[in-house]
């Protein structure tokens, strides 16, 4: 059974996070990292402005565990 990642939430078998968001040693990356990334991740999948590209990635960040309480998420809202 698959659940979601608690960072990005893509589905996965298990674990808190995926392999893309956990760093060599298996330990969440920092919220900048994960940021960047899921930004430049909208941006190829969706297209669109890179303004548009981060308020959305801020907007699905405040709905996952792992980043829902982040001073940048917050601010966001």
């Amino acid at each position: 059974m698959t659940h979601p990642c608690e960072s990005c939430g893509m589905p996965i078998e298990d674990g808190r996070y995926c392999q893309y968001c956990v760093d060599d040693n298996g330990a969440l990356q920092d919220f900048d990292t994960r940021f960047s990334r899921m930004v430049e991740w909208r941006l190829r999948e969706v297209g669109g402005d890179r303004a548009a590209a981060e308020r959305d990635t801020l907007a699905h960040m405040a709905t996952l565990p792992a980043w829902r309480d982040h001073p940048r998420v917050k601010a966001a809202r």
